[in-house]
């Protein structure tokens, strides 16, 4: 089913924007992230997407960096302290990354290092969402005027996590009847492999396309 959904989707580069989702320090660079994905993931996406958002902007297709920013309150995230899960793992001392501590309540404060997009993946010609908050790159950001004013149809993901940001996004574009395609080789999981393969599979099933760089790059060429 899924070689054949591939085959039949036909992508226009005049409808298509790509969206990167909190490819940031806070998740990608090892050395000051506070919610940090593994070292050699961090390097695989990070050399994957320099590939596939430098082959988009050849082909014209508008690139959109959404970026997780938390107001800060008494050192804390102040958005991010309202959450009852992210509140609990604090209580019980337990972290969401498998290879460091998560530092959830630090997490992408407003000015702070880890909010800053990996400088290879940014280009001045790129859009730029800085009020993301949430899991969805939707809820509380003006992505959806954004894409309705650029013309877009088919939506682009890539970044970080498979199984929370990128899917719960990828649920949203299906609700507005976005085209959601996700490229397999630029996004990862802090949370393991398990979750990572578990999030490309129920997109690829259930709700639109999953595709390597080369398949994305044969299905604009």
């Amino acid at each position: 089913m899924i070689e054949k959904l591939n085959k039949n989707l036909k992508i226009n580069t005049n409808s298509t924007a790509v969206i990167t989702v909190d490819m940031h320090r806070g998740h990608l660079d090892p050395k000051v992230a506070t919610m940090p994905c593994s070292e050699n993931d961090c390097k695989r996406v990070v050399k994957n997407a320099v590939e596939l958002l430098d082959f988009s902007r050849e082909k014209g297709i508008p690139i959109i960096h959404v970026v997780m920013v938390n107001r800060v309150k008494n050192g804390e995230s102040l958005e991010g302290g309202n959450v009852k899960f992210w509140q609990s793992l604090r209580k019980v001392q337990y972290s969401l990354t498998l290879e460091s501590p998560s530092k959830v309540s630090k997490h992408n404060l407003e000015g702070s290092i880890q909010t800053e997009i990996i400088a290879d993946l940014y280009k001045e010609s790129d859009y730029v969402i800085n009020n993301k908050k949430r899991l969805s790159v939707f809820y509380g950001t003006d992505l959806e005027i954004l894409l309705r004013v650029l013309g877009i149809e088919t939506t682009v993901l890539i970044g970080i996590n498979t199984n929370t940001c990128i899917l719960c996004s990828v649920f949203e574009c299906f609700n507005r009847d976005y085209t959601p395609v996700v490229i397999s080789d630029c996004v990862a999981s802090m949370y393991g492999e398990d979750l990572h393969i578990f999030g490309l599979q129920n997109i690829a099933r259930c709700l639109g396309w999953v595709l390597s760089i080369e398949e994305f790059k044969e299905k604009i060429s």
